[in-house]
């Protein structure tokens, strides 16, 4: 286990009320929280407080990756930080949500994953998470 981290940092065009609500309702999320382009929605679970829990299961080929993890954090609309369990995580990754109101429906979201068992898991949930804000910005464009 090492304390690797992804940063990734993306402007999305809409209000931070509606970038941050995003990542809590379970309709919108399972519309952006896709990786790999191509992907099918997964199916997604939120019970939206601190403390609660959600769960996304990702279809990717064949396979069903379930990823759960508990809302450690919920400052709407500023900040938002969850633990992330998956089978390519370690214990005590977390995902921090910044967002900062740019004015005229513009957004600036920097997420940050701490904990990977290794280099090439680091670098493919950076990947994974550049792909996921793309699509966040998608959902509003």
């Amino acid at each position: 286990m090492t304390d690797l981290t992804v940063n990734v940092t993306k402007i999305i065009n809409a209000s931070i009320e509606k970038v941050f609500d995003a990542w809590l309702n379970p309709e919108t999320l399972s519309q952006f929280i896709l990786p790999m382009p191509g992907m099918p929605q997964p199916q997604t679970e939120t019970d939206a407080r601190e403390g609660g829990s959600f769960t996304i299961i990702m279809q990717v080929g064949g396979d069903k990756i379930s990823h759960t993890g508990k809302y450690l954090e919920i400052s709407r609309p500023n900040k938002l930080v969850f633990t992330w369990e998956s089978p390519f995580s370690t214990d005590g990754s977390t995902v921090t949500l910044n967002f900062s109101d740019l004015g005229e429906n513009k957004t600036n979201v920097e997420l940050t994953q701490i904990k990977f068992i290794d280099e090439e898991s680091r670098a493919n949930h950076e990947g994974g998470w550049d792909n996921i804000l793309t699509s966040l910005n998608n959902v509003f464009g």
